[in-house]
């Protein structure tokens, strides 16, 4: 489990075809307390430590995984936010986070809002009741606040604040339209919206 609280920005070393794509990810945690085989959320996506030396671990990233998550993340040179898994008696100071991607976003608009920025993002229409107002999303691996949602013809927008100083500490910094992300809904309203659905169709 994590929290959507990016404690580092790692840059992919390198990536190399193998059956799965082996990266290495550069990265400022101290990897001696890293254990091989310890889970390690990668902008938002839950991977497993196969190798390590002092500044860099590597993962392997399945052919699913890319096909579920946002192009660009997984080649050499990108910008991946990073957070270690909880530790029994750590701070949960974002919400709780499983590290599975539940669908792609779009950036669809941005605009300063006093010192923050606003931004809006559609998401697939299926992911729309599971958002709400005051609620928590995951972005890229960052635990942010839903401001506003609303249905529309292409799915559902749904908006966010960027403060500056996760823009800073976040590779959501130069966020702008276009851009796709990983997303990750709550996961009480994932559980909530299963247990609707099996209950509706027990009634059904």
């Amino acid at each position: 489990m994590f929290t959507g609280i990016v404690t580092d920005i790692g840059t992919v070393r390198s990536a190399e075809e193998r059956g799965d794509l082996r990266l290495v990810i550069n990265c400022g945690f101290d990897m001696a307390t890293v254990e091989l085989g310890a889970s390690i959320a990668c902008s938002g996506c839950c991977l497993t430590v196969v190798d390590k030396g002092a500044d860099w671990f590597a993962v392997d990233v399945s052919a699913e995984t890319r096909s579920k998550t946002a192009p660009g993340l997984w080649q050499e040179g990108a910008r991946i936010n990073l957070e270690r898994a909880l530790r029994m008696g750590d701070e949960l100071g974002g919400h709780m986070v499983t590290g599975h991607v539940d669908g792609l976003g779009e950036v669809i608009g941005t605009c300063p809002e006093g010192d923050s920025v606003r931004v809006g993002i559609r998401v697939p229409r299926e992911l729309g009741p599971m958002l709400a107002p005051k609620g928590s999303v995951t972005l890229d691996g960052v635990s942010l606040t839903v401001n506003e949602v609303r249905d529309a013809d292409d799915g559902t927008h749904f908006a966010i604040n960027l403060i500056p100083h996760t823009g800073t500490h976040t590779t959501l910094g130069h966020i702008a339209a276009g851009r796709h992300l990983n997303v990750e809904i709550d996961v009480l309203a994932r559980y909530l919206d299963r247990m609707l659905a099996a209950r509706s169709h027990r009634q059904g």
